[in-house]
């Protein structure tokens, strides 16, 4: 026993050094001083060096998107480093194509501040803020999904487009000892700039998800950065094609809601596809926008539906319905949200049918 003991004492002992010496190493050797960050040859902020470059925006309230909550898993926080950041890094190569090394596309969560920077970013992303919501609202709409509706406190307002999204900051709870943010797609019309909507679906070991399903609460403060992301509504006078599949359907609900509240007439179908019919959701509302856009056919289809369902409509999956009903594509405008197969099964049947791709605009999650 005292054999034992005294072993676990020495490694406790060993252990305790160990981190003594990181900490002075960070303090000494990791100590690059201030650095001066230089955006879009407009802008100058003096941060401290050894940091990540995305964490040295956060701290000036630039919000970079990142969904991994930057440990370099998505690949979302890419920026252009025009002068520093040293070579690009070996977990940096999984998402930054040669030709974007070319360029100086770095991941801002793996390129480290620890010499003066340049860099460029998109201007749009000055205008990304981070607000702290009230939980008005809590709906379960399937036994994976939530429905919620947040409210900003009085004389604030959000400004995004119709197809964008959000990122929620997750605090630290039982089951997650970090903050990490996480990207979801707003639901809500862009007319309504005090509120906004989600549908969260349940990942088994999200953080996130976990937070939300299991933690979060009415009227309890949730904290959101945004907006962010490049899909979005476009007008224009050509047909249209919406897809959402599951939580997918957020971004699709959003730019239907922006058409009805601005009156927008133009002709589309919208496919919305899920496993069974307890999967469907929000469909009396989606019925109700379509009696106002008198022009937007609804398509519901099902690819697994069970004898419970006593389904008598479409049976399959999305990309097997388009590809029977779509003929010549060349006139049409796409809108996709949903998983990458799902999207890429799509775009394979697109491609049959001359659909041009410039005009075709998609979301993969």
């Amino acid at each position: 026993m005292n054999t034992i003991i005294m072993t676990v004492a020495a490694i406790s002992a060993i252990t305790g050094f160990l981190a003594l010496l990181l900490s002075v190493a960070n303090r000494t050797i990791a100590n690059y001083g201030e650095k001066k960050i230089l955006i879009n040859n407009e802008k100058e902020y003096i941060v401290d060096g050894g940091d990540s470059l995305l964490s040295a925006l956060i701290e000036n309230e630039i919000f970079i998107p990142s969904a991994c909550g930057g440990k370099g898993s998505c690949g979302y926080c890419k920026v252009k480093v025009t002068e520093g950041g040293g070579t690009i890094l070996p977990t940096e190569l999984g998402y930054v194509t040669t030709e974007e090394q070319k360029e100086g596309i770095r991941l801002s969560c793996q390129c480290k501040v620890k010499e003066d920077l340049k860099i460029e970013i998109p201007e749009e992303l000055f205008n990304v803020k981070q607000y702290d919501y009230i939980v008005e609202k809590i709906e379960q709409v399937t036994d994976k999904i939530k429905h919620l509706r947040l409210k900003l406190p009085k004389d604030n307002e959000i400004d995004f487009k119709p197809g964008q999204y959000i990122q929620i900051l997750s605090p630290v709870y039982k089951e997650s000892d970090e903050e990490v943010y996480r990207a979801y797609s707003i639901a809500s019309s862009a007319t309504d700039k005090n509120y906004i909507e989600l549908l969260i679906g349940y990942v088994p070991g999200g953080k996130c998800t976990t937070y939300i399903h299991n933690y979060l609460k009415e009227n309890d403060k949730l904290t959101i950065v945004g907006p962010f992301g490049d899909f979005f509504y476009h007008n224009s006078d050509r047909e249209m094609i919406l897809v959402g599949i599951g939580t997918g359907m957020a971004p699709i609900l959003a730019i239907l809601r922006y058409m009805r509240d601005n009156n927008i007439q133009r002709k589309g179908t919208f496919y919305f596809g899920a496993r069974t019919k307890e999967d469907l959701f929000l469909t009396e509302e989606i019925d109700e926008i379509a009696k106002t856009l008198k022009d937007i056919e609804i398509v519901y289809t099902l690819s697994r539906p069970t004898p419970e369902c006593n389904w008598t409509g479409p049976v399959g999956r999305v990309n097997d319905l388009l590809d029977k009903k779509l003929d010549d594509c060349s006139n049409l405008e796409a809108y996709l949200c949903g998983s990458p197969l799902m999207i890429d099964a799509v775009l394979d049947v697109f491609k049959k049918k001359n659909f041009e791709e410039q005009y075709i605009f998609y979301d993969k999650f």
